[in-house]
């Protein structure tokens, strides 16, 4: 099966050519043809299977024909949690619609605000946004919807944990009720599903990954090590194994920075990225790590939601998540579009319970391996696999006056939250840790 068979056109087709793609993967085998056909569509897909070009080629055929925005107005919208994921699927639109005249444009917070507006005067055929940075546009008549055709949640599952639910209900308060809807996630579960209830109208419902499903392209293991030496183990497995790429995840602000400043000690190049970076750094910080001018990038949960690199070959735990489903996640930055990858998480007796939680979400125990100098001191317990079903968990109720710190007073989606409008926030919040699920960015 090709590209060709799908009902793209030419000009698409050559670009593909020109960006080696050659064969579609199977979301895009199944989202392309009915999005072109115009019907609504669920579809349950973890990172890495290909899913931006599962929606953005066929809405750029659908946007391919047809009269052009007026000033202000847009033709398709593509909401996603984070300034990163949209940056990068506004990346991909570019880089899809270079043969084609289609003009697309990015708005997220933690940049100003005036550049983006003049943009959207020009009207644009597809806008990548931010739920938070979104709002304020519109409230402020810089972006209109009457003339929307086409609307994707991307991550949705996402946006729902991070506390974005009533924003996305106010934004589709204002939209036309004629349109195609797109929603995109990683699981289908119930919060997805009452949300779908009120959006998609008879979709198609597409799975192509098992739920908490990790790709058989990544090689998963774990190092037991005691606490204190888990920076000693990094540094040196870095070196050892002359890693020149490395994703490593860190559960907090504050440790990500603390990381990163011992790497550069050891000799290192390294750089952080998370929530109290200004957004000018964490964009740099990304672009040196795919450059590969920094061998290694420290990055919290929510700083690297979006992260996406061709042929990244190792993620590596500093820190286990403290919810399992985000292992999956941060495994899945490696091993994609069919590339091997390897994932490894350093493991101290204190990390057990969040270990064994890990392996029964994703039904395996995890190969461990010993380095030899580093051995444990106290000794990680065995694993003994739980088969009992996992529940769905339901999303924790956000926290009064919880925000994570942002340098720009937004939150990670470009939302300005009410405790910092009249106050910036400073480093006082550094520990925060982001897999923590985020307050409701509610306006007063």
């Amino acid at each position: 099966m090709s590209f060709a068979t799908l009902g793209l056109s030419a000009p698409i087709l050559e670009t593909l050519e020109k960006l080696g793609y050659e064969t579609p993967s199977p979301i895009q085998l199944e989202a392309i043809p009915a999005v072109i056909s115009g019907k609504d569509v669920m579809a349950a897909a973890q990172t890495g299977t290909g899913k931006t070009a599962g929606f953005t080629l066929p809405i750029l055929e659908r946007l391919s024909t047809g009269n052009r925005p007026h000033s202000n107005h847009v033709r398709a919208l593509i909401l996603t949690p984070t300034r990163e994921l949209a940056a990068q699927v506004e990346a991909s639109v570019q880089a899809y619609s270079s043969k084609l005249q289609i003009n697309s444009t990015v708005v997220f917070g933690g940049v100003k605000i005036n550049p983006q507006m003049m943009k959207l005067r020009k009207g644009c055929d597809i806008l990548v946004a931010t739920p938070g940075r979104l709002l304020d546009l519109f409230q402020q008549g810089a972006v209109k919807f009457s003339e929307l055709e086409i609307l994707v949640l991307d991550e949705a599952d996402r946006m729902l944990d991070m506390g974005f639910i009533h924003d996305i209900k106010k934004i589709l308060a204002h939209l036309p009720k004629k349109r195609q809807n797109l929603l995109f996630s990683a699981t289908f579960s119930d919060d997805i599903r009452k949300l779908a209830k009120g959006l998609v109208n008879d979709p198609v419902e597409i799975s192509v990954t098992p739920r908490n499903a990790t790709a058989d392209t990544v090689q998963q293991c774990i190092y037991p090590v005691d606490k204190g030496q888990k920076v000693g183990l990094l540094i040196h497995l870095i070196k050892e194994n002359d890693w020149q790429q490395v994703l490593v995840f860190s559960k907090t602000k504050h440790g990500a920075n603390k990381l990163t400043k011992k790497l550069e000690e050891k000799g290192i190049t390294a750089a952080a990225i998370h929530g109290n970076k200004s957004q000018g750094a964490r964009t740099k910080a990304l672009a040196s790590f795919k450059a590969e001018s920094i061998r290694v990038l420290v990055a919290t949960d929510i700083a690297a939601r979006g992260i996406d690199i061709d042929q990244l070959p190792h993620v590596i735990n500093f820190d286990l998540p403290n919810v399992s489903e985000d292992y999956v996640h941060r495994i899945g930055r490696t091993g994609r579009a069919g590339t091997k990858g390897e994932a490894a998480s350093l493991v101290c007796a204190e990390d057990f319970k969040d270990l064994s939680n890990i392996e029964r979400l994703i039904k395996q125990v995890i190969d461990r391996k010993i380095v030899e100098g580093f051995e444990p001191k106290l000794p990680l317990p065995q694993s003994r696999l739980n088969t009992k079903p996992m529940k769905d968990k339901k999303p924790k109720k956000p926290k009064t006056g919880h925000h994570d710190g942002q340098r720009s007073g937004e939150n990670a989606s470009g939302h300005r939250s009410p405790s910092n409008r009249n106050k910036r926030n400073s480093n006082s919040n550094s520990n925060t840790n982001e897999n923590q699920p985020r307050r409701n960015p509610r306006r007063s």
